[in-house]
């Protein structure tokens, strides 16, 4: 607490008060119950019936630019005089607040409150204003009316004095327009706008002015706009959304559309009744392109509903509202001379196309053959673009014509279709497409089982897309193979030999064979185009039973082949195919005669003789010589089986395959031991011989060891005697020689003593003279800098003293000199004294010819 506040303060029980100037003090006379204002500077004594209600308070003190609020006013007179009542208690304006400016400081009177401190009045910037809002009915200063509920915006620049009627309830800053661009107003309720227009509520309008723009207070921004720049290659689609009348002053229909392009202005703004569609994009055709324009604008600006309209290239357009291309920018049909199109007649109109001109009626058709170009008019439509098919000799197509409905195949030349024709697709069974596939090889895949259903299944998703139906179908058939081909139209059939190429004509189809597979055999295994005519063989398991009841399973394989004396004879030929599973047939004929053929004999029987019994049960014995046949021919297909193979004989039964088991195991063990009693009298023979040669061969070895033996004994002694010798011999030899090197060895080691005495010597002089001269050297130069440094410091020194002399300059040097003389001279001249003298009284001073300084020079008489 400041130190003043400190001395103010005390407890209000006292009874003295000192209260500084600009202070005050509330006193409550308990006699009457007044309360009353006292202001300082004063000595209050405070009496017995009166209380101080609170400390000296400083009084309020608004400074320029601020305000304050107080709370229950006090009420005044005209003359600003503060009123009382009867018994001099203020009046008050309860619940009443008054908004006090710079004034002088002023005190608060019992009952007033400080609702709101000194604040600093609200400036408002230019391009600003505050909202306000009228909270009481009052008259402002212009005599204006101003209604509780009303709305007002007070702009700057200025500083904004509020008043107790209006509360601010925000700020709103001004929106600057560029250029290309607009704000979209909305009236909230009646008011007036900028350039003094009446606008009712829900009214909109733009500003278009550049610059900033302030909304009023019941102006509500709904947008802000921003221009469509307009280019040669770009328009604005515009839609009106009521009538209205546009900036060229044309009255628009509410709902009329139309197009604002470059021509009419380069930017564009769109209207508040006005509403963008969309930006569209200029429609250019080249020399080679042409379009066809449905619901064209006619003369009167409206869509002519239904009609049609061709442009052709080199052109620029837009398309005006309602305007729809058919089928976009198309360019123009370039026909080869191999290449035509399909055209239609929409409606009946005069050719002129063709020479001479030809009147068409709807729905005829005629063909345009190249080379030339052509554009077709709304009245023709193109069906299609057809182009010559190239056809190789082994190549060909369907044709059907739409008149008469006939289908034709067409091999082996260049064709092109005529507008009465089509191509016609053939339809075969998802199984032939895949036995024609070329994918598949019709003599190495004839074993693969196909599942119809699983190929019509695959017909259906991916067969479509690679298959063409109206090209001829070809097939090549194999080497030693034939395919039956029926002709449905003339109900006759053919047989084709291979190898050679197949074209089914249109009604024509191809007999597929379903024959057997597997073992044992089941039917409709294996799917053919091709018969294939042998040799080849075919297996099959078959149960058969002896006549003691022993049933077996004979695994057996059968050649076969097919023979044709006469390819040409059809009715032979035709043999071929009247058995449908010939494979069948044939196992089950061969299965027959075999189980009849083992029921007649024991299983002993037959387990020795198998190969022999199936082989005359198959082919049987030649009735005039009665010896075996080697084959057996059917006659209904031209079908030959040439050998029968047993690969092997299985027992059915359990037990007998046991029993079998045994005696082949029985038979095994006893061959096994014979076989083994024969190797060990082998081996023991083989081993004595081995054992003799080994006995002999060790004594002679021990012979060749003795001579050895002897042999190295003598070289032993030899060796001694001469190891001796050579002994004394070498070590005399060695120690003349180690000697002569020791020696050689001392005087070379003297010599490189002594030269390394000299080099180290030479070397230590060396250093010694250049350090000298190092040392000398650097005491030189450092000599000649100090010198030098010396030379450069006196001169610095003198050229700063003359630059000193010349900037003081003369006169100033000797005012300077003779200052403290003249300063005395004129002191003792202001003070009257011709001289004087100063002294401390301790220091001797010579006064012999002072009196006569003092007196002057008098001239005294001779």
């Amino acid at each position: 607490m400041p130190s003043h506040d400190k001395r103010i303060s005390g407890s209000m029980e006292a009874s003295v008060f000192r209260i500084p100037p600009y202070y005050y003090i509330h006193v409550l006379d308990q006699t009457t119950n007044v309360t009353r204002l006292e202001t300082g500077p004063q000595i209050f004594v405070r009496k017995d019936n009166e209380m101080v209600l609170m400390n000296p308070e400083r009084m309020i003190t608004v400074p320029p630019r601020h305000y304050c609020i107080i709370q229950n006013p006090v009420v005044r007179d005209e003359n600003q005089q503060v009123v009382r009542d009867n018994l001099e208690q203020v009046m008050l304006e309860h619940a009443e607040e008054e908004i006090r400016l710079q004034q002088d400081p002023f005190p608060l009177f019992p009952g007033e409150e400080l609702k709101q401190k000194v604040t600093l009045l609200n400036v408002v910037p230019a391009l600003t204003a505050l909202r306000l809002k009228v909270t009481r009915d009052y008259v402002d200063a212009e005599h204006q009316q101003k209604v509780a509920g009303d709305e007002m915006l007070f702009e700057g620049p200025g500083t904004y004095v509020p008043r107790k009627e209006v509360e601010v309830i925000g700020d709103q800053k001004a929106i600057v327009i560029k250029p290309n661009e607009a704000l979209k107003l909305k009236a909230i309720r009646e008011t007036v706008d900028r350039n003094g227009k009446n606008r009712v509520a829900g009214e909109e309008w733009m500003v278009k002015r550049n610059g900033a723009y302030l909304p009023g207070v019941y102006e509500e921004v709904v947008e802000r706009s921003r221009a469509y720049v307009l280019t040669e290659k770009a328009a604005v689609h515009i839609r009106a959304k009521q009538t209205f009348t546009n900036h060229a002053g044309k009255k628009v229909k509410s709902g009329e559309e139309y197009l604002i392009t470059s021509e009419q202005m380069e930017t564009f703004i769109p209207d508040v009744y006005e509403e963008v569609v969309g930006m569209i994009a200029i429609t250019t055709l080249t020399n080679r392109q042409y379009c066809v324009i449905l619901n064209p604008v006619g003369a009167n600006g409206y869509p002519q509903l239904g009609a049609k309209k061709l442009i052709k290239g080199e052109k620029s357009f837009f398309l005006q509202p309602g305007e729809l291309l058919e089928k976009g920018i198309q360019d123009i049909f370039v026909l080869s001379d191999n290449e035509g199109i399909l055209l239609r007649a929409r409606e009946a109109f005069e050719d002129t196309f063709v020479q001479p001109p030809v009147n068409r009626q709807p729905g005829d058709k005629w063909m345009l053959k190249g080379p030339q170009e052509y554009i077709p008019s709304v009245e023709v439509e193109v069906v299609t673009r057809r182009k010559a098919i190239p056809l190789h000799e082994n190549e060909g197509i369907y044709v059907r014509s739409t008149k008469t409905g006939q289908v034709r195949a067409v091999k082996g030349q260049t064709y092109m279709l005529d507008e009465d024709e089509e191509l016609w697709e053939k339809n075969l069974p998802a199984i032939v497409r895949t036995l024609l596939s070329s994918d598949r090889d019709t003599a190495a895949d004839r074993g693969d089982w196909v599942n119809p259903s699983k190929e019509k299944k695959k017909k259906d998703e991916n067969d479509v897309s690679n298959w063409d139906a109206s090209k001829v179908i070809t097939f090549q058939v194999p080497h030693n193979a034939a395919v039956q081909i029926y002709d449905y139209k003339s109900k006759n059939s053919r047989v084709v030999f291979g190898p050679d190429l197949v074209m089914l004509g249109p009604d024509e189809q191809f007999t597929q064979l379903s024959l057997s597979a597997g073992k044992p055999k089941k039917g409709n295994m294996i799917r053919a185009v091709a018969l294939l005519l042998g040799p080849d063989f075919a297996s099959d398991f078959i149960i058969v039973e002896t006549s003691d009841h022993a049933r077996l399973q004979l695994d057996i394989s059968y050649n076969w082949h097919f023979h044709i004396k006469d390819t040409n004879d059809e009715k032979e030929a035709a043999k071929l195919f009247c058995v449908a599973d010939f494979v069948g047939d044939l196992c089950k004929s061969m299965a027959s005669k075999i189980r009849g053929a083992v029921s007649s004999v024991t299983f002993d029987d037959f387990h020795k003789n198998s190969a022999k019994i199936i082989q005359l049960a198959v082919f049987g014995v030649d009735p005039v010589t009665k010896d075996p046949q080697d084959e057996i021919f059917f006659p209904q297909n031209n079908l030959y089986v040439t050998s029968v193979d047993i690969k092997s004989v299985e027992p059915v039964d359990q037990r007998t395959r046991d029993s079998l088991q045994k005696s082949v195991t029985l038979a095994i063990e006893i061959t096994t031991q014979s076989q083994e009693a024969a190797a060990r009298r082998e081996a023991e023979r083989t081993e004595q011989e081995s054992r003799g040669r080994l006995e002999r061969q060790r004594i002679e070895d021990e012979a060749l060891a003795e001579n050895s033996r002897k042999e190295l004994l003598s070289l032993q002694a030899e060796s001694a005697a001469v190891e001796s010798t050579g002994q004394a011999k070498a070590e005399a030899y060695s120690r003349a020689e180690a000697a002569r090197i020791e020696a050689e060895a001392a005087v070379q080691g003297a010599t490189l003593r002594a030269e390394a005495l000299n080099i180290e010597t030479r070397a230590e002089l060396e250093r010694m003279n250049a350090a000298r001269e190092a040392d000398i050297k650097f005491a030189l130069e450092q000599n000649k800098l100090e010198i030098e440094k010396a030379e450069k410091m006196a001169k610095i020194e003198t050229d700063k003293f003359n630059q000193m002399v010349t900037a003081l300059g003369t006169e100033t040097i000797m005012a300077m000199a003779s200052g403290p003389q003249d300063h005395q001279v004129k002191m003792l001249q202001s003070l009257g004294l011709s001289s004087t003298l100063i002294t401390d009284g301790r220091t001797p001073i010579n006064l012999l010819n002072t009196a006569g300084g003092l007196l002057g020079n008098l001239n005294l008489p001779q």
